[in-house]
């Protein structure tokens, strides 16, 4: 076999037009293919089985008939595959995905040629984090956050009792409904004991204004305009009509701090002042976790821009693949059946992000020595065992599965990361209200 040429640019015309696209020239025998053709059909007669003769027996020629193609083809590419792993060896390149391997002229001859089109992974140097800033969000949870919390809590149990009054927002009402566009009935437009609470946005916001100021037993037409954006497509844009009856108007009743709530919220002791202390640790737990977790993309996001780095497009391919598979296996555990189409393009935006920041990291992890060592990855499945009721049977599920044990590795990893930035970049520290870290809580 001879020695693979030196590695070249590829030509401009080619899809990888990237700083990381490589070509190598391979040139293989012919001799040497079709020495390890004869081979592989000699192996194949031992144990062949074709009508007419005893296994092992089948002569050469006919073995040859009947698998020629086949054993000339795997040969061909155990050949070239070594060599092209020969020349990326002797010239120490790291590969990124799989090479395109095609033949280079018609292979007939004494000497075969191929060209191998691939991607390496980048080389780079990590920028330096001295002067990168990092803002670290503060808040030390009050009195007033827990009352708030518990009155969210309060609001989540809500009950309803009918009301001798017109309907208002956070009223649940009972209504039938028929839509008719031209004074036909369309699919989707009917129903019958709906319930809905007004003001969640069940229905578009001219639906629910239609039923704003009826009382129950209200009967009444009224037209809609969909919006253009309208996911119907027949639809959008188009003015209909409503026959609207409303059944029943409930109030809200929201359950009182009382002994029961408090058991309902699983404090044995029926006390509120246990119930808030409840509340209140479990606040700080979950404040602590979003500022880290606000802190961990804040520096993610600084490592991202400090090293704009080129990623190779087979590694992009890749992940764009796996976000496709994970999506629809999500969406197939919710209950869509069937084939679930998608494009590549909707999860590339995604994925080039990803990529680039696990190479990142990679090198980060590799330059500084940050590797997760045992004892770290047992304090972490500890602590999220802690939150269990059994916490042994966790520790042990998640030690049975390799697959696990490398999620949280590499939870680990990144925690090394980012507490690795932080002792070198510049941090500050900015309070931020209640709802600025938790949202809406559902409100």
């Amino acid at each position: 076999m001879s020695t693979p040429e030196t590695v070249q640019e590829a030509p401009a015309a080619s899809v990888e037009t990237s700083p990381l696209a490589r070509t190598i020239e391979l040139t293989v025998a012919a001799k040497e293919v079709e020495a390890a053709t004869d081979a592989r059909l000699a192996r194949m007669g031992k144990t062949l089985k074709i009508a007419g003769f005893r296994p092992g027996k089948v002569p050469a020629k006919v073995v040859k008939q009947h698998h020629g193609m086949q054993a000339h083809e795997e040969a061909l590419n155990e050949i070239v595959g070594r060599a092209f792993g020969e020349a990326i060896t002797q010239q120490n390149l790291k590969v990124a995905g799989y090479p395109r391997i095609e033949p280079k002229g018609d292979l007939l001859g004494e000497t075969l040629t191929f060209t191998a089109t691939f991607e390496l992974y980048p080389e780079f140097t990590l920028a330096d984090v001295a002067s990168a800033e990092i803002e670290r969000p503060v808040h030390e949870v009050t009195a007033a956050d827990v009352d708030k919390t518990l009155e969210i809590l309060r609001k989540q149990r809500v009950g309803y009792e009918n009301v001798d009054r017109a309907a208002q927002k956070e009223d649940r009402v009972v209504i039938d409904f028929l839509g008719k566009k031209d004074g036909v009935a369309f699919a989707g437009g009917e129903a019958k004991d709906y319930p809905m609470v007004l003001g969640k946005g069940t229905l578009l916001p001219e639906f629910e204004a239609a039923i704003e100021g009826c009382t129950a037993g209200t009967a009444k037409t009224f037209d809609l305009t969909f919006p253009a954006e309208y996911g119907n497509t027949d639809l959008a844009g188009q003015t209909v009509q409503f026959d609207l009856n409303v059944k029943q108007v409930q109030g809200p009743v929201i359950p009182e701090l009382d002994e029961a709530f408090v058991k309902a919220m699983g404090v044995e002791s029926g006390k509120a002042d246990d119930l808030h202390a409840e509340v209140e640790k479990n606040l700080k737990g979950e404040v602590k976790k979003r500022i880290h977790q606000r802190v961990r993309e804040a520096v993610m996001e600084k490592l991202d821009t400090l090293n704009p780095i080129a990623v190779p497009k087979a590694m992009v391919e890749q992940e764009t693949y796996r976000l496709m598979q994970n999506t629809r296996e999500e969406m197939k555990q919710r209950g869509m059946k069937g084939d679930i189409p998608m494009q590549p393009e909707w999860f590339t935006d995604r994925a080039l992000p990803r990529v680039r920041m696990g190479l990142i990291l990679a090198q980060l992890v590799e330059t500084e020595n940050l590797v997760a060592t045992q004892e770290q990855i047992d304090a972490r499945i500890a602590e999220m065992a802690e939150t269990y009721q059994h916490p042994a049977e966790v520790v042990q599920w998640y030690k049975q599965d390799r697959q696990r044990l490398a999620g949280i590795e590499s939870e680990v990893l990144e925690e090394n990361v980012v507490a690795w930035v932080l002792a070198r970049a510049k941090v500050t520290e900015k309070a931020i209200d209640f709802d600025e870290i938790m949202g809406q809580q559902g409100l």
